[in-house]
């Protein structure tokens, strides 16, 4: 079976530019990259993955593109743009020069406003994301749920994606909120849930897996089998249990599945999405 990772990070760890990683998760206060990545992906039969951005700049996406273009793992690569730069356009044009850069993400969930993505500017700068055949990575919290139904509702023929299950409050059992928001955007076609992320949004120390299941079963029924994908979030993962356990979980959570179905969730879903 195909495996795709689609969702991880790399970086060179600087205490300025990774400001967001604090002083609770000094685990992570260093460099990841494909490297230190590659023997985990090995372990777990993962053919290889897609690198995320975890920094706001340009400089981020050329980072990532450079260490796509020197290692075999990195099938694909999620970078940053300006979406409100007056030269959106142009920046869109100079990246669909790179074959390994398949869309861009940016970091919703930390804008003070929950309705930033419908700003005008924005919107604009996601409106030219299909001409250049680019996905958007929608990384957002269960109160951007509302503005994220009426976002993806202005682009039916764009390519979107949930980060991290919409990040829902595992660890205080919190769920009725989160699930009408998620059911809502599933009902979009033209949107994809990515199944990662969820051991942080739990208690990082003591979670079970039995903590995730009803999450599980909300983003499995309401996006089927065809539109969800198996991501990582590593090294993120490493603050709550690691590689390793955060993958155990999901692969005893589809082994209910069909083969099929199986192939779909670790790898297909993931290729065709991304176009690998």
């Amino acid at each position: 079976m195909l495996k795709i990772d689609s969702h991880q990070h790399f970086w060179i760890y600087d205490p300025v530019k990774d400001a967001w990683i604090t002083d609770d998760m000094s685990v992570i206060q260093r460099d990841f990259l494909p490297d230190n990545l590659a023997p985990l992906l090995q372990y777990n039969h993962i053919s290889g993955c897609v690198a995320i951005q975890a920094d706001q700049s340009d400089k981020e996406s050329d980072f990532l593109l450079g260490l796509a273009k020197d290692s075999h793992i990195i099938r694909g690569v999620v970078g940053w743009v300006d979406f409100q730069a007056d030269d959106i356009e142009s920046r869109l044009e100079h990246y669909s020069r790179f074959p390994k850069l398949k869309g861009f993400r940016h970091v919703l969930q930390a804008e003070p406003d929950v309705r930033f993505m419908l700003g005008a500017k924005f919107m604009h700068g996601i409106s030219l994301l299909k001409k250049y055949d680019f996905t958007y990575d929608i990384l957002i919290k269960p109160q951007h749920l509302q503005a994220a139904a009426e976002f993806v509702a202005a682009f039916p023929e764009q390519r979107f994606v949930i980060d991290h299950l919409a990040k829902p409050l595992i660890k205080d059992g919190l769920i009725d909120e989160w699930q009408e928001g998620i059911g809502r955007l599933a009902k979009f076609p033209n949107v994809y849930c990515k199944v990662s992320g969820f051991v942080t949004e739990a208690d990082w120390h003591s979670w079970q897996a039995a903590d995730f299941i009803p999450y599980f079963d909300i983003v499995f029924n309401s996006f089927g089998l065809k539109r969800v994908m198996f991501g990582s979030d590593w090294p993120v993962n490493v603050l709550a249990g690691g590689y390793n356990r955060a993958l155990k979980v999901l692969t005893d959570y589809t082994a209910k599945f069909t083969e099929t179905e199986q192939a779909q969730f670790w790898g297909q879903n993931a290729m065709d999405f991304y176009r690998l």
